[in-house]
């Protein structure tokens, strides 16, 4: 990275300027200040080239120090201020966040899961609000996922670009909810947290550590380690409404973040649903015996195979390998969580359901795409029971709401870490740039600025979420951040430079599911992905082949497009800082 890197300035934010020192000359519009004296310049780069159009004693400097300048002469760097525009009484804002949710899967997504009824709640939110078509993430993975959201900057500004030890959210990243706290909001995070650190900017948090546990979850707080008994959606709903009912000032705004395990694999639903969808046929997608003859090489090589790496114990649930039927089934041993009244109610509903597979397996009946098939359905059951379960927990919150008449003044916005496969092209899992994973539901209902029943195609990003936060607030970015604030389209406008591309980075290699590490961009109607350990290119035409099974970069057709694509890939990882690898 150059000296003046966004990261840099982040950590060493520059203090203004005192009056025998250079200052910055401003001129606003779209780039913000394009200009800054060459006395300042001077002292931290290289002069500008002989050809350079701007005048003699200026030069052009890259964005996030021109965003810095700005904010030197505003005095934005050094306090936070509500925005005057917003009204005396400062919106609530319930955040809701799942895990591996799939835009497939939701009912108000309209895909072919809808039928099923899987999100009555989420449904009705969406009837309230607007639902986001075109929300994508930065890095499809948890941990990055998150630090994106809270911090508002790229992966690797962020300091978190896997899911490793090492990739930690460090101390000097601002992140929004300590803005919020300085603007005068209460914040709570409660559930999923999933990274390194301990949270920061909340005045009370209650998460799980790492991953979780479905059933009788340890938490981690303020005060300690503590543990409850019960399923993991309904103990952080309970958590939850015990802070809105309880844990905060009735006369000030709050943030809180209520944050689900659910979906996550491996996919263990609540005891009330566990039969749910047993007389039920899940349809599978056109894909689930996808050969990738039209993919590049890293399609062939990922190990996220239903037919291959979903585990007997640990994902198919069931107790023993039926190859072997005296062992143990591979990562069974998550039941050993169960109190002795769960474990009767789970052997009640799945030991039927394992002796007619074990039966079947045992006289031939199971047999290659039979087998496969079997597991896609073993796997969307238990997937979408989870998500009932996480779902009926999110209408009591929505109805706490109403009963209490918060839900007036309260935005609720509705999001996942990132999308999942549900069987498409024979995988589950994410990290891919493909549409499944790249995707990610993006529901918000804001009374009184929202249009009831709307939605939006615009491209938005996670990036987005810590500025319109902010923005719904009143509150300023005391820091610099690489999204949009999305109230303008949640007001029903689309601002004429709003994004044409957004850009996307997945690093993490090679365990787990050996997915290569890649970078692309997507426009409105293509796609194009650089898996540059390799030097492979991917380009789709989304509109001909919005599956993704045929990768035509070879095709002369698309020889202008593609062209143009790569430049935008070049122009975005330059916009966003992106270093050499």
């Amino acid at each position: 990275m150059s000296e003046h890197s966004l990261q840099d300035a982040l950590i060493h934010p520059p203090q203004p300027p005192g009056p025998s020192e250079p200052r910055c000359i401003v001129v606003t519009g779209p780039d913000f200040a394009d200009l800054i004296s060459v006395s300042y310049i001077e002292q931290h780069s290289s002069p500008p080239d002989a050809d350079d159009a701007m005048p003699r004693n200026v030069v052009k400097l890259p964005l996030p120090i021109r965003f810095l300048c700005l904010w030197m002469l505003t005095g934005a760097m050094v306090a936070v201020s509500p925005v005057s525009a917003q009204p005396a009484e400062r919106p609530n804002i319930v955040f809701i966040f799942s895990d591996d949710h799939a835009t497939q899967a939701p009912g108000a997504y309209g895909g072919r899961l809808a039928a099923l009824d899987p999100t009555p709640n989420l449904d009705r939110l969406a009837d309230e609000g607007m639902l986001f078509r075109n929300a994508f993430v930065t890095n499809s993975i948890c941990a990055p996922s998150r630090a994106v959201i809270l911090s508002g900057l790229h992966s690797h500004l962020n300091g978190v670009e896997t899911n490793a030890r090492h990739d930690s959210l460090e101390a000097s990243i601002p992140v929004f909810p300590e803005m919020l706290q300085q603007g005068g909001y209460q914040t709570a995070i409660i559930g999923k947290w999933h990274l390194k650190s301990d949270p920061r900017g909340f005045d009370y948090w209650e998460v799980l550590p790492g991953q979780g546990d479905y059933y009788n979850p340890a938490f981690r707080t303020q005060e300690g380690d503590t543990q409850y008994e019960g399923y993991v959606s309904d103990i952080v709903t309970d958590r939850a409404l015990e802070w809105l009912e309880n844990g905060r000032e009735a006369d000030e705004p709050f943030l809180l973040m209520y944050q689900h395990k659910a979906p996550h694999r491996n996919w263990l639903p609540g005891p009330t649903h566990l039969n749910r969808y047993d007389d039920m046929e899940i349809p599978a997608p056109r894909s689930l015996f996808y050969d990738y003859s039209g993919l590049s090489t890293p399609a062939v090589l990922q190990e996220m195979e239903i037919s291959t790496d979903l585990r007997w114990g640990w994902d198919l649930k069931l107790p023993l390998n039926p190859e072997h039927l005296d062992e143990v089934a591979e990562g069974y041993q998550w039941i050993d969580r169960f109190t002795p009244a769960q474990r009767a109610t789970w052997e009640a509903a799945y030991g039927p359901k394992n002796d007619t597979f074990y039966e079947r397996y045992r006289v031939g009946g199971l047999q290659e795409r039979d087998l496969i098939r079997w597991k896609y359905q073993r796997y969307l059951k238990d997937y979408l029971r989870t998500i009932y379960s996480m779902d009926e927990n999110i209408g009591r919150l929505l109805d706490y709401l109403e009963e209490t008449g918060l839900a007036e003044n309260t935005i609720v916005i509705y999001n996942s870490d990132q999308g999942f496969f549900l069987g498409e092209k024979g995988w589950y899992d994410k990290r891919w740039m493909y549409e499944e994973s790249f995707k990610t539901p993006l529901i918000v209902r804001w009374p009184g600025v929202v249009q009831p029943g709307s939605e939006n195609k615009a491209l938005v990003q996670n990036l987005d979420l810590a500025q319109t936060l902010l923005d719904m607030a009143g509150v300023e970015p005391s820091s610099p951040m690489q999204g949009h604030s999305l109230v303008p389209l949640l007001q029903g406008e689309t601002p004429e430079d709003w994004r044409e591309s957004v850009y996307y980075h997945y690093y993490e290699f090679p365990w787990p599911h050996h997915v290569h590490p890649h970078e692309g961009v997507r426009t409105a109607g293509y796609k194009l992905i650089h898996y540059y350990t390799l030097d492979q290119w991917e380009f789709f035409n989304l509109e001909a082949d919005p599956d993704e099974l045929r990768n035509v970069y070879g095709d002369r057709a698309y020889t202008e497009t593609i062209a143009h694509l790569r430049e935008e890939l070049v122009r975005l990882k330059e916009h966003y800082e992106v270093p050499a690898r």
